[in-house]
């Protein structure tokens, strides 16, 4: 690790604790040669499976997209940042437990509902009004039976 300070390669590490859930590292270092102290992070660098569009395209897996579309739905919805993370992290989770380098946009949309329906059932119709592109208040009432169904 270079420092950001003097660019001298020996540090020593002072303090190391885990962050968000435990899927990151922040450690305390001071530079060796200059005395500065400063915070890295550190997490793991998993490879996310591509992301075969309706389209035939195929595009990087986008957190922030998902991210995104998750909280557009849960938008003015009692749920807690922490849970929209841990939503996050078992989307990718089961993402990568799949094995593939390739997944539909439909798994992937699939998958969010799922958890979303255990979440918030208004959020997971929100989010299943933009995804499969109701077209009128009559599939809003089917997918609201379905719900209603599976208790």
């Amino acid at each position: 690790m270079h420092c950001p300070f003097c660019s001298e390669t020996e540090t020593k590490v002072i303090d190391s604790r885990l962050v968000a859930d435990g899927h990151q590292v922040r450690r305390r270092r001071e530079c060796l040669a200059c005395s500065e102290r400063y915070t890295t992070f550190e997490i793991a660098e998993l490879v996310m499976p591509k992301i075969i569009k309706r389209d035939g395209s195929r595009e990087p897996f986008n957190e922030d997209k998902m991210r995104n579309g998750l909280v557009r739905a849960l938008e003015k919805r009692p749920v807690s940042v922490e849970n929209v993370e841990l939503v996050i992290n078992k989307v990718k989770s089961a993402l990568r437990a799949t094995g593939e380098r390739e997944i539909s946009s439909e798994m992937l949309g699939n998958t969010i509902m799922e958890q979303l329906k255990d979440l918030d059932k208004v959020a997971y119709v929100r989010f299943a009004s933009v995804y499969r592109s109701f077209e009128d208040i009559k599939e809003f009432g089917e997918e609201i039976a379905r719900l209603g169904d599976e208790k």
